[in-house]
């Protein structure tokens, strides 16, 4: 039984240690934010001033951490099995009804 639980100690303290809570966002509104899917609303682009102040805070997070926070991302590229960038769109993207793009909008992407 003692065996048993020394094997399994190491790995419940993995899950634990690999599972993030919330980021510190400032006052970056994260009702309005994560509503805003695609930026279709114009509630993102409001943040923009905090979010520049902010964003070397959220470097070296772990996903989960981040998706905690800022919502499910609009986009996700995996890169390979240990990095994916995860976009968030600040401006309308093509994705919106009724909306047409004529240049790339203006997104915010985590790696």
């Amino acid at each position: 039984m003692l065996k048993n639980i020394k094997l399994v100690l190491p790995f419940i303290a993995f899950l634990i240690a690999s599972c993030g809570g919330k980021l510190d966002a400032g006052n970056i509104n994260l009702d309005n934010w994560k509503s805003d899917r695609y930026g279709c609303k114009g509630l993102r682009i409001q943040d923009v001033e905090e979010l520049q102040k902010i964003k070397q805070n959220f470097l070296g997070e772990n996903n989960q951490s981040i998706i905690k926070t800022f919502g499910r991302p609009d986009r996700v590229e995996l890169v390979d099995k240990s990095q994916s960038f995860f976009f968030y769109f600040l401006e309308p993207s093509g994705d919106c009804e009724g909306v047409e793009t004529e240049k790339n909008p203006f997104g915010f992407f985590f790696e």
